[in-house]
């Protein structure tokens, strides 16, 4: 995969293309915790919101700059 996207002529790097997409999943994934109600087993929602996009966001990083 390219390692910048030409955005309407402006080079974009990817890892903004996948910052997006790792946010959008990770909300997708907070959302069906909330409804599964399973944010009650942990300590600190947040800090678990946090690990789950920095989880997605390195996963999809290292399939492209491998």
């Amino acid at each position: 995969m390219y390692r910048e996207i030409a955005f309407h002529g402006v080079y974009v790097p990817t890892m903004t293309l996948i910052f997006f997409v790792a946010a959008v999943l990770a909300w997708a994934l907070g959302t069906l915790f909330n409804g599964v109600d399973l944010y009650r087993f942990f300590w600190h929602p947040a800090l678990l919101r946090l690990s789950v996009f920095t989880c997605i966001f390195g996963a999809l990083a290292l399939t492209v700059y491998r």
